[in-house]
């Protein structure tokens, strides 16, 4: 299998700058062979896929918020394992919370999520399989249309 990076390069994906922290946290921790990364938003740059799922925004536009916070997710593990992605060994999980009104179709949000799924899969093979959890949420920092996590096992 190609290496991360070529998968990404494959897919027309570039990773962006790592998102610094906006409160009193840290992006990652290593803790023995797992990184913990801190929530993700959608959001790169000055690009914000913002709003409430079943109010602003339509599944389709979750999974391209979900998309964005897979490639924030994705540059910290880069950092966290020295530049090389290879060492990711397994994304172990991934929690998702969509930001959604309350009458939005709850069976949405996970499919909202497979957004980042996907994109770990894509990049990782087998080894971008994982545990998740999705749920939603009315409200998510800056607006955002998505917030996820990752526990990921490197070596």
């Amino acid at each position: 299998m190609p290496s991360p990076e070529e998968q990404l390069e494959a897919l027309g994906l570039t990773l962006p700058e790592p998102a610094a922290p906006v409160a009193n946290y840290v992006p990652y921790v290593i803790s023995g062979n797992l990184v913990f990364i801190s929530g993700q938003i959608s959001k790169i740059g000055d690009n914000l896929i913002g709003g409430r799922l079943g109010e602003d925004l339509t599944v389709e536009q979750g999974q391209a918020a979900a998309k964005l916070s897979a490639l924030n997710l994705i540059a910290h593990m880069k950092t966290a394992c020295g530049g090389d992605l290879s060492r990711v060994k397994r994304i172990v999980k991934l929690g998702g919370f969509v930001q959604a009104a309350p009458k939005a179709m709850q069976a949405d949000i996970p499919m909202v999520i497979n957004g980042c799924s996907d994109i770990m899969v894509a990049v990782f093979g087998d080894a971008g399989r994982h545990a998740r959890f999705a749920v939603s949420t009315p409200s998510l920092p800056r607006d955002a249309a998505v917030e996820i996590d990752a526990i990921v096992e490197i070596a």
